[in-house]
């Protein structure tokens, strides 16, 4: 049934140009953002866009990915039908089944019709579960139900469009919609007048619908539908686990304190953000009930953006800040709560940049305010008076080998440098992981050397916290003694001095070859330059912990794993979250430095996790995770479980 085009095309044409004017007054207040190239390696950003986007990659790794995915092609297939029905209520003779030759439009109405209802039965499927089981706290709204049941109701008026018609004889096709067919037979007692005006009111019933859900969209959380394929496109090809340099000349600006001073794809994320829950539900911060919730992060940039857009495009100064307890503001300690796990960046299906965000605006606090928690000070100040967060003379750095000889790195003649790092230099625990290192490297016939007194800092702690000044002077100070020592080749015992030094350092010219310690031990094995005289396990069961500068943030989950089967004779056990869906131990983003005042201390939600195992040994790889899950295992009293670094793991082993 066709309705007068008369009466229709204004209508369509009014909702198009105010779809159109909304699309544009929300997205150019993106352009208030700073400049960022995201078009570069166009083929790269392509294939992502396909992979991410379009075959939903990360959508469908949860389980209820699957019913998403339907509901996204059932709207890309039915887009077609939407526009033909659109079209054709302006032009009649524009109808699929006038142009198409019978041999396309059959299957095309087929496949329309089935689509249908598989879009119809997801979405029923979508209420029942955010009704019975929702995402996360706070999902069953009212707009989260209005837009399921307008996309209900376009299913259903589409049936009932096509099933009067059918029962009217005016289908052709009736034979190929099965569903619209079984449904007619519902409305075949009906009249010819009943069933007119049931396909006149569910043609009208569509469309409006349709008008009224695309002009609701720019307004709505659902703006994702614009938003997320391009975001796809625009993703870091990279890891994103490093942070942009800043210039540091006087008067210029640090941090981002208020909306502008975010990137426009910082911006274009929060357009973006699908409030799925996903980020909300892997955050360590917010698991443990902490004020963090990087959903609501994004929320707030949105909120913000909306705010002040329009005053910073005409001139103005912003009247909400980014950072503050306003509506549209981040609490600063929802900020202070982050540890850069990345379990954001990992979790969120459509590539949107939490954690980065939060580094920007701490920078911003640090640098710009000197507005942070009370304990950073000491550690500043120890950082920058004698290069290590304890503030221990630089000249204790080679005690941790007592009597042993280990030799100083020269140019030329010694092929690796061993970084201990200030953990195993300075804690009493972690030097016991850079005695086994040592005795593994000796036993394997390594050419190393260490730097002693020189070594300082590598300063991850200072970046992720928002120290970028502090970072930045000895950043180029370490690369400087990196260059003049000819080193070539460093191995690391510390995650996070490992994704700093091959990470972080590039940024300022520096192209080393960095290797983590489960890497470097995992090679020694693999080529029979290490004898074990053990292959059973030592310390009970073992459960091992990623750790997260080391897994999610560089990708390494293979080698500690296989280092762990070789020197106990079996694969370790595995906790329930793992890998890439690792759990933080809470020491990341310079939480180790930090008191944590707020909600369940995130290390005992770890310990806890690892204890439901019954594990003799813990196995980490990190002097952060081992600290934390020590004291975790302290509270928890749980004197039977011991943790180990994999390295003390092999050096148990050495034959003599």
């Amino acid at each position: 049934m066709q309705p007068d085009p008369v009466i229709f095309t204004p209508l369509l044409a009014a909702a198009g140009v105010i779809f159109a004017w909304s699309c544009y007054r929300r997205f150019r207040l993106v352009a208030v953002g700073a400049s960022e190239d995201r078009f570069s390696r166009l083929p790269e950003r392509l294939q992502g866009m396909f992979t991410f986007a379009f075959l939903q990659k990360r959508v469908v790794s949860r389980p209820f990915g699957i019913n998403h995915l339907f509901i996204f092609w059932s709207f890309l297939i039915l887009a077609v039908a939407n526009t033909e029905f659109l079209v054709a209520g302006v032009f009649p003779a524009a109808k699929l089944s006038r142009i198409l030759p019978q041999a396309l439009y059959h299957p095309l109405v087929l496949v329309f019709d089935v689509v249908s209802l598989c879009a119809l039965t997801a979405v029923l499927i979508a209420m029942v579960r955010r009704a019975v089981a929702p995402p996360y706290q706070g999902a069953r709204t009212g707009e989260a139900f209005g837009i399921l049941s307008l996309i209900a109701t376009l299913m259903l008026a589409y049936f009932g469009v096509h099933a009067a018609e059918i029962a009217l004889g005016a289908e052709d096709a009736a034979q190929y919609m099965p569903v619209s067919l079984a449904l007619s037979s519902l409305l075949a007692a009906e009249g010819g007048t009943t069933l007119l005006s049931v396909a006149e009111v569910s043609w009208w019933l569509h469309a409006g619908v349709l008008l009224f859900f695309l002009n609701y969209l720019p307004y709505s959380k659902h703006m994702h539908i614009l938003a997320a394929i391009p975001n796809c496109f625009f993703k870091e090809l990279e890891t994103p686990n490093t942070q942009p340099r800043e210039e540091f000349e006087e008067g210029n600006v640090y941090g981002t304190g208020s909306i502008d001073r975010f990137t426009w794809k910082d911006l274009f994320d929060s357009f973006s953000c699908t409030e799925c829950g996903r980020c909300e539900k892997s955050c360590p911060a917010a698991s443990t009930g902490k004020p963090l919730n990087p959903r609501l992060v994004m929320h707030d940039i949105k909120v913000n953006l909306l705010a002040n857009g329009d005053l910073l495009q005409r001139g103005g100064e912003p009247t909400v800040p980014v950072i503050g307890d306003a509506e549209g503001s981040i609490k600063p300690d929802a900020l202070w709560s982050c540890t850069s796990c990345g379990a954001c960046l990992a979790a969120c299906p459509v590539f949107i940049e939490q954690m980065p965000k939060i580094t920007k605006m701490r920078r911003h606090l640090v640098q710009m305010e000197a507005d942070f928690p009370e304990e950073l000070l000491n550690l500043f100040e120890n950082m920058e008076q004698r290069s290590n967060p304890w503030g221990i003379a630089p000249g204790e750095r080679g005690k941790w080998a007592g009597g042993r000889d280990v030799h100083q790195f020269e140019a030329g003649k010694t092929e690796y440098l061993y970084f201990v790092g200030c953990a195993g230099s300075f804690d009493s625990r972690s030097k016991q992981v850079t005695l086994a290192m040592t005795r593994i490297m000796e036993a394997a016939g390594v050419s190393f050397g260490i730097l002693g007194k020189e070594e300082k800092c590598c300063g991850d702690s200072l970046r992720r916290l928002g120290n970028e000044y502090l970072f930045d002077k000895m950043a180029k100070e370490n690369v400087a003694l990196f260059q003049e020592k000819g080193v070539r080749k460093i191995v690391t015992q510390c995650p996070h001095c490992f994704t700093t030094l091959k990470n972080d350092y590039r940024q300022y010219g520096l192209e080393l070859e960095v290797i983590p310690h489960a890497e470097f031990i995992e090679s020694l094995l693999a080529q029979g330059k290490l004898k074990l005289d053990h292959h059973a396990k030592k310390g009970g069961n073992i459960v091992f912990h990623d750790s997260c500068y080391l897994g999610r943030h560089n990708g390494v989950y293979t080698a500690p794993r296989t280092v762990i089967a070789q020197a106990t004779g079996s694969a370790p056990a595995e906790m329930e979250r793992n890998r890439e869906n690792s759990f933080c131990c809470g020491a990341g983003g310079g939480r180790m430095w930090m008191e944590e005042h707020l909600g369940e201390r995130i290390n005992l939600n770890r310990v806890n996790e690892a204890l439901a195992g019954k594990p003799g040994t813990i196995c980490t790889t990190c002097p952060y995770c081992m600290t934390m899950m020590e004291d975790g295992l302290k509270d928890r009293s749980s004197g039977g479980t011991t943790v180990k670094d994999i390295a003390e793991l092999v050096a148990e082993g050495l034959k003599g």
